[in-house]
């Protein structure tokens, strides 16, 4: 795969395969974020809530949810993810789609279990990798460009200072209590990819082996990196 493909890819999670069904229902219900709306948070709350959203990441440690991934044609797949920062991500979809997404050991790496094919990008050259940052800040070489309140939620749009026509990540979250819930990708080409997390469980404790992609048998069929579904 191509280097700068992958890196699109892991920004917003896999573009999912021509062949992948829609899937519904299997995710369990959880209040979902408002349609596009709301209004600009002006200064000093717009300084506040980043501030509040920097703290909510930094304390974050670990994170397990279901997730559903929205593509710009209606296209959905789900899966679960893990989070554990600083440095590491998991998401595995269900089937029909093959595809494992790992963060770890500063790469994240593209697994198509059908294709028995992996490929591999650092996590510093994706937009997705600053939430694994040992120490979040959005002054850290990342630009605001909004910061929106709707109904609870707020929306922080932003995009790396190096690579400012890779596109825009804007983050969701909750404020009271402050809660991750979704992120969405607008990528150069224009295309959005929406992924939203439900059933969220923080603070658990992770088999270090569901990251560990640098272990000999972790594609191999049985093996720890393809649990049993």
């Amino acid at each position: 795969m191509h280097r700068r493909a992958l890196i699109a890819l892991a920004a917003a999670l896999p573009a999912l395969p021509a062949t992948a069904q829609s899937q519904r229902g299997r995710a369990p219900r959880q209040e979902a974020p408002p349609p596009l709306g709301g209004a600009e948070v002006a200064e000093p709350e717009r300084a506040q809530a980043l501030a509040r959203v920097e703290a909510y990441l930094n304390g974050l440690r670990t994170l397990k949810a279901r997730f559903l991934q929205t593509a710009q044609n209606g296209q959905t797949a789900q899966g679960t993810a893990w989070i554990a920062r600083p440095g590491r991500m998991r998401f595995d979809y269900d089937p029909p789609v093959p595809l494992l997404l790992v963060a770890s050991y500063g790469q994240f790496i593209l697994y198509d279990r059908d294709l028995r094919s992996p490929s591999t990008v650092p996590t510093s050259a994706t937009p997705l990798g600053v939430l694994l940052q040992e120490n979040f800040r959005f002054a850290n070489a990342i630009t605001v460009t909004s910061v929106i309140r709707d109904g609870g939620f707020l929306r922080v749009t932003l995009f790396r200072n190096s690579q400012p026509g890779e596109g825009r990540l804007t983050l969701i979250l909750q404020e009271n209590p402050m809660e991750l819930r979704q992120w969405v990708v607008l990528d150069a080409q224009g295309r959005q990819t929406r992924v939203t997390l439900s059933a969220i469980e923080v603070g658990g404790r992770f088999d270090d082996r569901i990251f560990a992609f640098n272990n000999p048998t972790f594609f191999e069929p049985g093996g720890f990196g393809q649990p049993q579904r």
